[in-house]
């Protein structure tokens, strides 16, 4: 486990919703906590590079800007961590990960518009020689992946 102290608890905390929409959204984040930008960009991007967080960004309502689809892959167990990072690396692919069933890697791809999403399926196959089931959404749920850091 990470340690994090106060000042990245208290970023992590109070920004995981809400994040500031406007021009320099980490300059608002700073002056709430009474921080200078740069250190507030340091500390965003140290916590990603020890894998603490894995993206800092708005979440946007599927299909709203651009077109998105979640696609699965069977791959083969002693594979799982090379394909992984062949889709993973795609720019495309906003998150990759795996799952217990036959369908074992999962990811979601987002592009500006359909045609770009099916070019990206298209080339996660060419990449990893491996079929994509392209499972594009049907009906919207709305999941609030924000948890507390904070224990009292």
């Amino acid at each position: 486990m990470l340690p994090l102290d106060d000042t990245d608890r208290r970023l992590l905390d109070g920004f995981q919703r809400d994040l500031p929409l406007e021009p320099r959204p980490f300059a608002a984040i700073a002056g709430d906590l009474g921080l200078a930008e740069a250190e507030v960009i340091r500390r965003l991007a140290a916590l990603q590079e020890a894998g603490a967080v894995s993206r800092v960004g708005a979440v946007v309502r599927p299909n709203t800007a651009g077109r998105s689809t979640l696609a699965a892959m069977a791959v083969p167990e002693d594979r799982l961590g090379e394909v992984g990072a062949l889709v993973a690396a795609l720019p495309e692919v906003n998150h990759c990960y795996e799952r217990e069933h036959r369908l074992n890697l999962w990811f979601v791809v987002t592009a500006a518009d359909a045609e770009g999403v099916v070019a990206a399926l298209a080339r996660a196959e060419a990449a990893t020689g491996l079929p994509v089931l392209d499972l594009p959404l049907e009906a919207e749920y709305r999941i609030d992946l924000g948890f507390p850091l904070r224990w009292t």
